[in-house]
């Protein structure tokens, strides 16, 4: 049986004021969105309001590239917290701006943020963020901080795990749980920004990490369950959980209940197949009904549960364009 499709990951601006190593090509000049081709707020309101609340959509994540770079982003978080039918909204941020802003997001109606923290060392962290001058570890670790002293809860850190360089940290991370209610994720290296990377380094699969974890402390599963991909764990007697997103070495397509929507508009099934994608932001400024907007929607909708990242591996299906920076993850 497959999932209700009722999450919609929102792109906020293709912009970011890192260049992570597996998020955007090594060196790259990436051709950034035209400011006028971004969604307006309220062009994205009357989306959310007319077509994708319609078709089923409660539960929203703001994305980016950095959505904090989002001019008057509490005031759009504000809006969309306001809906009726927002049932969750969610945030996945790199953390460098949130220390001024955590408060007014949480006050905007923001309660739960997924932050980036690849690295507990300031030189492996530069070396991730593709930042050659001062170290801005410092700021993101003050942004989770300030994160934790509003109340926000979950509060979860991403981290992605690539071979020779970060991979020596995941029992340092995986303790980060055992004190605070907070939830590390370690997601598995993927193909997509910056390829020739992944096949330099390649990836370490989640049982791997799982495995390092079990030996150091034991590994059980927790209680409480995700509502994303991840298969959750926990330290015994941790305050927190351990996240484990597996999208490499066991495909979860047949439980991904989200679509995402670009900063310009793209609404695309699958984070790596962009097959029956939709341009609902041309559609919308040439003066398409939203009721149109919506029926074009549910018939992605109903494309979605043929449509995966493992068929696009196989060559039998699809293509994408655009790195994990465009997309929005």
């Amino acid at each position: 049986m497959n999932p209700v499709v009722d999450y919609l990951r929102i792109s906020l601006i293709d912009r970011c004021n890192f260049q992570c190593q597996y998020c955007m090509p090594e060196g790259a000049e990436l051709e950034y969105i035209r400011k006028q081709e971004v969604l307006t707020d309220a062009e994205l309101l009357t989306l959310l309001r007319e077509v994708f609340i319609p078709c089923g959509f409660s539960r929203f994540r703001l994305t980016g590239g950095e959505p904090l770079l989002r001019p008057q982003v509490v005031s759009l978080v504000q809006q969309i917290a306001a809906l009726p039918e927002t049932q969750d909204l969610s945030m996945t941020t790199n953390g460098f701006l949130l220390a001024d802003l955590a408060q007014g997001l949480y006050d905007a109606g923001l309660r739960r943020i997924n932050i980036s923290l690849d690295s507990l060392e300031p030189e492996v962290f530069n070396r991730i963020i593709g930042n050659r001058g001062r170290t801005r570890w410092q700021q993101v670790w003050s942004g989770i901080q300030a994160a934790h002293r509003v109340g926000f809860d979950p509060l979860k850190l991403n981290v992605v795990v690539i071979p020779g360089v970060n991979d020596h940290e995941v029992l340092d991370l995986a303790a980060l749980t055992i004190d605070r209610h907070w939830h590390v994720r370690f997601i598995e290296f993927m193909p997509i920004g910056n390829g020739n990377l992944f096949g330099d380094k390649g990836w370490i699969d989640s049982e791997t990490l799982r495995q390092q974890i079990h030996q150091r402390w034991g590994l059980v599963e927790a209680r409480v369950r995700g509502n994303g991909p991840a298969d959750v764990f926990q330290i015994p007697g941790a305050k927190g959980t351990l996240g484990f997103i597996s999208q490499m070495s066991e495909c979860f397509c047949d439980r991904c209940n989200r679509m995402r929507l670009s900063a310009d508009g793209w609404l695309r099934p699958c984070l790596l197949n962009e097959t029956g994608q939709i341009d609902l932001k041309t559609a919308l400024r040439s003066g398409v009904s939203t009721r149109e907007l919506c029926a074009q929607v549910q018939v992605l909708l109903d494309l979605k549960p043929a449509i995966n990242f493992k068929q696009r591996e196989s060559g039998t299906v699809g293509t994408y364009t655009r790195t994990m920076s465009q997309i929005g993850g």
